[in-house]
């Protein structure tokens, strides 16, 4: 319907245009009984279009410029002024055919709402396995799920262990286990091994039908925006027509009357308000930001409050490697090591995490031999020929004695919300991996450009758990969190927010998302890799995996939305003066409606301004992309060497003396040939490039600040450790070098970090190409 709409307004511009050039020059060779003709011939198909929209206008109760548009194209054809209604016919046409393109642009991307769904099911019948389609799932069948597919009912597992990923559901990032006889919803992804569950419900009364409803639901509930023109056509409309009837009155001339309507024809609104929003949807796309329609960008124009999920939004939304904890005497990579090297057997994503993690570190894993996993537990083989075990803390401990450290460690999981995989080798608990859903890179600075953008309340929403949720709100400055939401408790925060009269937007990437999504007044979906529920529900969809994105496109529909404004004021108080002239008897229609044409020409020229706006918050330069590739490879490479600082200041107390001057020495000479090395390079070959990147006066002074920092307290424990007695240090010298270690671990962390989100904003400058501001660039060193 779409598409014929849109052929049809081509039709009709394509035709009045050349009957409008046909009729000039049937005009200019003296014919004039051609003329009129020709112009007939392109004007009634355009009267009888805008006739039909009047109409169906008129049967929704609202009055829209078309009215007008109806009665000087009419008013010209009745009283024989072919030439205006030609100009007239072509002005609007051209309107409806720019319109049209706006909206057939924004949605050409979108594909089927349930992309993601499983339409078949593997259903067990008569001893034998058939694939059969979804809605032929009762309850009580047994059915298999493969590795890589989603559950297609709600059920629970019959046998083996289901390793699911519920991000798209609850927001979760970490996989779950599922044993015999637990619950399984639909919609999760089988993260592990194949295995065999009930069904407890048809597919419609399932977990994600049930999501789909409530987007359905949420969907007609929302209003359409009306058009800003529509809006301004309610004063408009009645007055230009009462003051055409009053020239026509006061003169007894119906011509006068005619020349006031044509031009009273609001042209900056007909064509400078859609090429306006053309303008702000084609800026937005060329920035990875599809915003599906005029109505979208206005809304988000008008955004202040903004709702944004945690997971895959503000986070990574998968676990990455965050602290490792080595008994005395051990080192940390090699507990890595030696966990990725069993890993490496296993297809569990929390394994894959660790292998990927000990790779980015250079650690050189061995191939493993003779290995026994228990699914959703933990492996165990043989790696170099020494016994290891890998997995939960349970499933470690019952093979190996317990750790005095295993207590502590597991206390922080719990405060950090983070995964725990335990490693033991030849019978000893040698240390524990931490793996967490790190905070991305980018959205520290997405939100202060937000905030700048004019977003007054951020509101975070997650199925996670409050205490998770509430560390990580705390960490970006969100003004509200809450914790432990399931979909219909993102769709009623959103609810409430719109009943208290703001203007909201809701950011999201999985289904569960989808439901508030679509009753935002904005709906902002992650689609570089969301779900497709999410980007269907969504007004906005970033194509590319920055949420800093939204920030830009802020910036151009509020940008789009003033100069639209603009345009408006600007044309119409032309057009009210134009309107005086023709009442008084000094423009004639032709000369009006080529007056009016002018102004057109004037209107959305200042409408492509949209095209040239500077968005705020982008540097204009950029550093090369191979450049930012090594930078952020470099602070890969220095993971390993920043994770002994704290390792070696949390052993310190464990040890000897002799055994704590060793630890001591070994890692001043990591700081001072990896750590200080790199810091002194920085400073005098990377900033300097950077500062002509950012331009002004001194944009660089903080980290110029923190390189001082990390130098004097490399050089201080250089000196501590020089210093040291043949004996090894006694406990007050433990706790001034435990004091140094963990303010300069503090300190490098914390400047890494800052680092990592400048490169990700100079790899991404003004004059930088979508491509390679698109790509996904590694987050910063992990502990």
């Amino acid at each position: 319907m779409g598409n014929t709409r849109r052929l049809l307004d081509l039709s009709l511009l394509a035709l009045a245009a050349t009957s409008l050039a046909a009729g000039l020059g049937a005009i200019w060779l003296g014919r004039a009984d051609w003329a009129a003709g020709l112009l007939l011939a392109g004007t009634v198909p355009v009267l009888l279009a805008v006739l039909i929209d009047s109409l169906a206008s008129l049967l929704r109760r609202e009055v829209g410029l078309d009215i007008l548009a109806l009665l000087s194209i009419g008013g010209a054809l009745a009283l024989g002024e072919h030439v205006a209604a030609g100009v007239v016919g072509v002005m609007l046409s051209g309107g409806r055919a720019l319109e049209g393109y706006a909206e057939a642009r924004a949605r050409r991307e979108m594909s089927a709402l349930l992309a993601r769904v499983p339409r078949t099911a593997s259903r067990y019948a008569e001893g034998q396995l058939a694939a059969v389609p979804l809605d032929q799932v009762a309850a009580g069948d047994r059915l298999l799920v493969r590795a890589g597919e989603a559950v297609p009912v709600d059920g629970v597992v019959l046998e083996g262990a289901a390793v699911l990923d519920e991000s798209a559901l609850t927001g979760e990032p970490i996989p779950v286990t599922r044993g015999p006889g637990e619950a399984v919803r639909s919609g999760a992804v089988n993260a592990g091994a194949p295995f065999d569950m009930q069904a407890r419900a048809s597919a419609a009364a399932s977990t994600f039908a049930g999501i789909v409803r409530l987007v359905q639901e949420a969907q007609s509930a929302k209003a359409p925006a009306a058009r800003l023109a529509d809006r301004a056509a309610l004063v408009f409309t009645p007055l230009a027509i009462g003051l055409a009837g009053a020239a026509w009155a006061w003169s007894g001339d119906p011509v006068r009357g005619l020349a006031v309507l044509v031009v009273a024809t609001p042209c900056p609104l007909i064509l400078g308000v859609p090429v306006a929003i053309v303008s702000g949807l084609s800026r937005c796309a060329g920035r990875g930001v599809l915003v599906k329609g005029g109505g979208a960008l206005e809304a988000l124009a008008r955004v202040r409050t903004l709702f944004i999920d945690k997971t895959g939004t503000l986070t990574a939304g998968q676990a990455r490697l965050a602290g490792i904890e080595a008994a005395p005497g051990v080192l940390p990579d090699e507990v890595l090591r030696l966990g990725a090297s069993l890993d490496q057997s296993s297809q569990h994503s929390i394994a894959q995490a660790l292998v990927t993690a000990a790779r980015a570190r250079g650690l050189a894993l061995a191939l493993p031999s003779a290995v026994e996993e228990q699914p959703g537990a933990g492996l165990t083989g043989l790696v170099e020929g020494r016994p290891v075990s890998v997995g939960s803390h349970a499933y470690v401990a019952a093979r190996v004695p317990e750790a005095d450290w295993t207590g502590r460690f597991l206390r922080r999981m719990g405060y950090e919300g983070a995964a725990g995989v335990f490693v033991a080798a030849e019978g000893r608990m040698l240390g524990a991996i931490l793996l967490a859903d790190e905070i991305r890179p980018d959205s520290p600075r997405a939100l202060r450009l937000l905030r700048q953008a004019g977003i007054t309340r951020v509101v975070m929403l997650t199925g996670d758990r409050r205490d998770v949720a509430e560390t990580i709100g705390l960490a970006l400055g969100v003004d509200e969190v809450r914790a432990e939401q399931q979909p219909q408790d993102k769709l009623a925060a959103i609810a409430a927010a719109r009943q208290a009269g703001e203007t909201c937007a809701m950011v999201g990437d999985g289904v569960n998302d989808a439901p508030a999504l679509a009753a935002a007044d904005v709906g902002v979906a992650m689609g570089a890799r969301g779900s497709g529920a999410s980007s269907e529900a969504g007004d906005v969809v970033l194509l590319v995996d920055r949420l800093d994105r939204l920030a830009e496109a802020l910036a151009v529909a509020q940008g789009t939305r003033r100069i639209a404004l603009q345009t408006v004021a600007v044309g119409m108080g032309l057009s009210a003066l134009a309107m005086v002239a023709a009442a008084l008897g000094f423009l004639p229609p032709v000369t009006g409606a080529l007056l009016q044409e002018a102004i057109d020409v004037a209107a959305i020229l200042n409408a492509l301004r949209v095209l040239r706006l500077r968005i705020p918050g982008r540097p204009r330069a950029a550093l090369p992309a191979a450049e930012v590739a090594r930078l952020q490879a470099e602070h890969q490479r220095l993971a390993a060497p920043l994770s002994r600082l704290r390792a070696v200041a949390d052993q310190l107390a464990t040890l000897s003396p002799r055994e704590a001057a060793a630890a001591l020495a070994g890692v001043e000479e990591v700081v001072r040939e990896h750590l200080l090395r790199h810091e002194r390079e920085d400073g005098l070959q990377l900033y300097p490039a950077v500062e002509r990147a950012l331009g002004g006066g001194d944009p660089m002074a903080a980290m110029h600040r923190a390189h001082r920092e990390v130098q004097q307290l490399g050089a201080l424990l250089t000196r501590m450790t020089a210093d040291l007695p043949a004996e090894g240090p006694g406990p007050s010298e433990m706790n001034d070098f435990r004091r140094v270690l963990y303010g300069l671990d503090a300190v490098l962390r914390l400047h890494f970090a800052q680092e990592d989100e400048l490169y990700h904003s100079l790899a991404d400058s003004e004059h930088a190409g979508p491509r390679a501001a698109g790509q996904r660039q590694p987050g910063r060193p992990s502990p």
